[in-house]
Order: C-alpha cells, then sequence, then structure tokens
C-alpha cells in the first residue's frame, strides 16, 4: 500500500482537488442568490455530493488496470450510440435543447458521458491499427469511427460536446502520425465548405457566430451572454470585489452564472490574480497529463493520456476564451469549475485514468 500510495502523481490529484475546491467556492457564489430565497444552497449540496460520490468512483478506477478497458471498447462503443441514441427518443428538453435524461431524481447528460466513452474506444480503434498509419487515407477509417456519435450529438443540437469530438479525434491521430500539412489541408477544405455547412445550423448557433464577430449586433438577445461576461471580468480589476460581492454575478445580470460563465464569476470577485492562479492549475493539468502521456508503457495508455489532456485543453481554451469574447459561444463547461453533475463524474472518472496510467508506469521501476 506505501509502494501504490508513493507512485501516484501527487501533483495532479493536488491539482484537481484545488481546481474542485475552488469550484465549490464559486458556485457558493453564483448561486448565492438562490439559496438566500430557499434557505440552503442546493447547487453546492448537490454538487459536494457527487464530488463524493466521483473521488470513490476514481479511487476505484485507480485500482483497476487500464487494459481491461481495452477490453470493453467494441461494447462500449454500442453503449455510447444507444445512450445517445436514447436521448433522442426520450430525452429530456431544456433551453431549447434535448440533451438530458431523467432517471427518478437523476438528471444526466448523456454527451458528457460520450466524451469519455469515446476516448476509450478511440484509443483501443487506432491501438489495434496502429501499425497501418502512414498516410492521410489510413486515418479515413476512425474517422469514420467517430461519425455516428458525432452527428447524434450535434442533432441534440449540441456543438460545443460535437467539437469536442473534433479536438479529441485530432489530439490522438497528432500522435499517431497525422502530419500538420493534413491539417492545414483539412482546414482549407472547412473553409470552402463553411458556406454550405452555415445551413445546417441553427438560428440561435447562427446568432451566436454573428454577435462573436460584434456582441453589439444583438446586445440584449444572443450578445447579452459576451457583453456582460467582459464587463464582469473587466470590473475584477486586479484583485477582485471580494468574495459574493460581485454586482454582475449577484445581480443576476450575467446568465449561467454558476455553469457555462463561472469563470466571469472569478474574474470579478477574485480578479487578474484570482484568474490566473485558475489558469495557472490548468496548465499543471495539462502539463501532467501530457507528462503521463509520454511516460506511458504502452501506445493504448499514451492514446489514453492524450485524449483526455486533449479534451481538458479544448474546454479550457474555449470555456475561457468565450467569457472574454475571443470565442463563440458554446455549451462547454469549465472542467471542475462548472456545475453540473454529468460534467464533475467525467472530469473525475478520466483523472482517475490518467492516475492509474502513471502507476502502472512507475510499478514497471521496482
Amino acid at each position: 500500500m506505501h509502494r501504490y500510495l508513493r507512485n501516484l502523481d501527487w501533483i495532479l490529484i493536488w491539482t484537481v482537488l484545488l481546481l474542485t475546491g475552488i469550484g465549490m467556492v464559486l458556485i457558493a457564489s453564483a448561486t448565492h442568490g438562490d439559496a438566500l430565497v430557499s434557505g440552503s444552497n442546493r447547487f453546492v449540496q448537490r454538487q459536494g455530493l457527487f464530488l463524493l460520490v466521483d473521488v470513490l468512483l476514481a479511487v476505484g478506477i485507480i485500482s483497476l488496470d487500464y487494459h481491461s478497458l481495452k477490453r470493453i471498447a467494441l461494447p462500449l462503443y454500442g453503449f455510447t450510440v444507444l445512450l445517445l441514441l436514447g436521448v433522442m427518443f426520450f430525452g429530456h428538453a431544456s433551453l431549447g435543447a434535448q440533451r438530458w435524461i431523467q432517471i427518478g431524481p437523476v438528471t444526466f447528460q448523456p454527451s458528457e458521458f460520450s466524451k469519455a466513452f469515446m476516448i476509450v474506444c478511440l484509443a483501443a480503434f487506432l491501438d489495434e491499427r496502429s501499425e497501418y498509419l502512414e498516410q492521410w487515407k489510413d486515418f479515413i477509417p476512425a474517422c469514420l469511427f467517430m461519425v455516428i456519435p458525432f452527428v447524434l450529438v450535434l442533432r441534440q443540437p449540441d456543438l460545443g460536446t460535437a467539437l469536442v469530438f473534433v479536438a479529441i479525434a485530432f489530439s490522438m491521430f497528432w500522435v499517431c502520425g497525422f502530419k500538420l500539412k493534413w491539417i492545414g489541408v483539412l482546414a482549407g477544405v472547412f473553409a470552402c465548405a463553411a458556406p454550405v455547412l452555415w445551413r445546417f445550423l441553427h438560428e440561435y448557433q447562427r446568432n451566436r457566430i454573428r454577435v462573436f464577430l460584434d456582441p453589439e449586433l444583438d446586445p440584449f438577445g444572443a450578445g447579452y451572454h459576451v457583453i456582460q461576461s467582459k464587463i464582469a471580468i473587466g470590473s475584477g480589476m486586479l484583485w477582485g470585489k471580494g468574495f459574493m460581492q460581485g454586482t454582475q454575478s449577484q445581480l443576476d445580470f450575467l446568465p449561467e452564472n454558476h455553469t457555462d460563465f463561472i469563470f466571469a464569476v472569478a474574474g470579478e470577485e477574485f480578479g487578474f490574480v484570482g484568474a490566473v492562479v485558475i489558469l495557472l492549475l490548468y496548465l499543471v493539468l495539462i502539463w501532467r497529463g501530457l507528462t503521463i502521456a509520454l511516460n506511458a508503457e504502452d501506445r493504448f495508455g499514451m492514446l489514453l493520456a492524450t485524449g483526455i489532456t486533449g479534451m481538458y485543453l479544448f474546454h479550457v481554451l474555449v470555456n475561457v476564451g468565450m467569457t472574454i469574447g475571443i470565442m463563440p459561444v458554446t455549451g462547454v463547461p469549465l472542467p471542475f469549475l462548472s456545475y453540473g453533475v454529468s460534467s464533475l463524474t467525467t472530469n473525475m472518472l478520466l483523472a482517475g485514468v490518467l492516475l492509474n496510467i502513471n502507476v502502472r508506469h512507475t510499478r514497471l521501476q521496482f
């Protein structure tokens, strides 16, 4: 047991715990008004309860051999597709999208879990074909492998999660030998196809792109989130206004302040210094993920760690980017900080997989 504990990546563990702790503080502040009305903060209680459960699940993941995930990859892929199909027929609609399934008192978002499942499935798929990945056409089967879940998530509609699939795939393709010039060609194809793809977007998605270019086009509609977020972050200045002292978040000017725009709460109440601390913690998280990928004992472990790290990086870049107006608004939560049981569980389980890969590597030294 002593050797097992010593082999754990304690930097990663403390980074995740610090991020979740900061997340609980920010959620408590963002939902303070709701707590005053109801007499108890149901958001903090629910997030805290599932955090304890998720920690136990992560410990269980660490104790298993991650190679066992490879053996269940194919049935896991089938389960993922069925789960996403279930959203289409039995899903619960909210905020104009059908993304949730409710079982008794528990409501969860299958697309969040599908990200973790597809990392495992794609890692196993690429590992089996690793000897044949030399030319761009060799990656076509892997792209087709991702098409079904990608389309099902896009159908909900959930463009943010669908783009996460793309980020996961490209990060794993990269370590398998996918060349930079191929990415340039694909970017060119995408740019040429953009006018056609525009016609398939929902109107609210088009508005998000329009207000990304100019939020003042619809300051009280599609551009409202970004404008209020930038006001909140800018008003925090260097040290912030203090815990529960933010005007934009406390007076409900900032929409979705406990989920998608929680970074704006951090910027307003803890200022530039608090925002930098959070970003540094994410930098450490990405660093440890890349280190674990580089030191993995086999290709499957490397692909798993790369996919997980790529997912974390994409989430941070897009979420922080949209709060400061340099990325379009998408429903991509900030890992470990944003409120959401499905998101928290997915991120904690994937952190457990990273720790598992690291433990298996360090054990080889004894």
